[in-house]
């Protein structure tokens, strides 16, 4: 698994444009709501902890395409299916790679975002805090679903089919937290589900990855 893991970071240190795209996207269909809503501090701090929760799935969601079909293409898949890592440990360092590649990444730009969209700074460890979790569990889903569509005909179309659906609720608690921690309430509840949701997808989510990637060199 960590051998599959500074793979995908060499990999990804050398073509940065997936990171670069994720990021330049999230910034970008952030600053559109400003301009379609209008420039009212008020409007835009309640809405500002949608917004970069929207933001961030949809950017979380680009480089999911290309998670396992480069290397299906190449043979490298082959390869690490026959090398006797367990299918799941396969999936476990890809979904690793995809979180501290897009995942952090995205993190550490929802920040200057939300201030961008006047978020109270008392929201702000809420919103942080919330996204570490709810990143992680957005690159579980979205490695098993990319293993699930892998070799399939329309998968980019079919991805984000699946891991949507799967994402409302993190999206929904992610947003309520820091909704909850900007009027003054305690957001450890909605942080607590985002945790919850967590420990069940690590060992689900690579399960399924795994017997996906199973499928799709059969």
């Amino acid at each position: 698994m960590i051998g599959v893991l500074l793979r995908e970071l060499r990999l990804a240190w050398r073509h940065g444009a997936d990171t670069i795209g994720a990021l330049l996207f999230f910034f970008v269909a952030g600053s559109l709501f400003p301009l379609a809503i209008g420039p009212g501090p008020q409007m835009l701090a309640r809405i500002a902890p949608g917004v970069v929760w929207v933001c961030a799935l949809l950017a979380a969601l680009l480089p999911l395409d290309r998670l396992f079909g480069a290397d299906l293409e190449d043979g490298s898949l082959d390869q690490l299916m026959v090398s006797g890592v367990a299918p799941s440990l396969i999936a476990a360092g890809k979904a690793a790679a995809h979180w501290l590649v897009t995942g952090l990444p995205l993190l550490v730009a929802a920040g200057p975002l939300a201030v961008m969209l006047q978020m109270p700074a008392v929201a702000l460890p809420a919103l942080l805090a919330g996204l570490t979790l709810g990143t992680l569990v957005l690159s579980l889903l979205g490695t098993a679903a990319a293993s699930v569509v892998l070799g399939a005909r329309r998968g980019s179309v079919l991805l984000p089919v699946l891991i949507l659906p799967l994402a409302v609720p993190v999206l929904i608690f992610g947003a309520a937290a820091a909704d909850a921690a900007a009027t003054g309430l305690s957001a450890r509840g909605e942080l607590l589900l985002l945790a919850a949701m967590l420990a069940l997808c690590l060992p689900a989510g690579l399960v399924a990855a795994g017997a996906g990637l199973r499928a799709a060199v059969q």
